[in-house]
This record gives C-alpha cells, structure tokens and sequence, in this order.
C-alpha cells in the first residue's frame, strides 16, 4: 500500500455501509428538506440556505473524520503489535 494512498467513498461505503450512508446522506436529506420546507412555508432563503451550507459542511467534516479512523483501524490491523514482534 502506497503512503499517498487515500479512501474513495465506494470502499468507505463497503467497509461500514450504515455508519457512512448517516454521514453523507443523512445531513444532505435534512439540508434538503429543510430547504423545501422553507420554500412551502415562505421562510426566508437566507435561513435555509445557512442550515443547508452548514449540513454539507457537517457531511464534509464528518466523513473526513470517518476516513482518517477507517485508515487507522486499517493501519492497526496490518501492522498492529502482534506484527511488530514478528
């Protein structure tokens, strides 16, 4: 495995399908909604659109996150202390 090596989302999808479907499609539903929500109700757009920024954000953020601790488990499988003794 090369050191530049990074995660696509289909192997994140197949390595823990739940975990990351609540954190991609989850806030974008929401964020979705919340912006058809205000559309039917006549809710001034510059609220929807703040919630909906800040729910991709949090998908964004969250799913890095979820990256990072699939590579580290990943890393620790491989090369966990069992392997070091070897």
């Amino acid at each position: 495995m090369s050191g530049r090596h990074s995660l696509s989302f289909v192997e994140l999808f197949r390595a823990t399908p739940a975990k990351s479907a609540l954190l991609t499609l989850a806030p974008l539903a929401l964020a979705l909604g919340q912006l058809w929500n205000s559309y039917v109700n006549g809710v001034s757009p510059a609220v929807s659109i703040t919630f909906a920024v800040v729910m991709v954000g949090f998908s964004v953020v969250a799913m890095g996150h979820h990256a990072a601790e699939h590579r580290i488990r990943r890393l620790e499988a491989e090369y966990g202390p069992d392997r070091a003794r070897l």
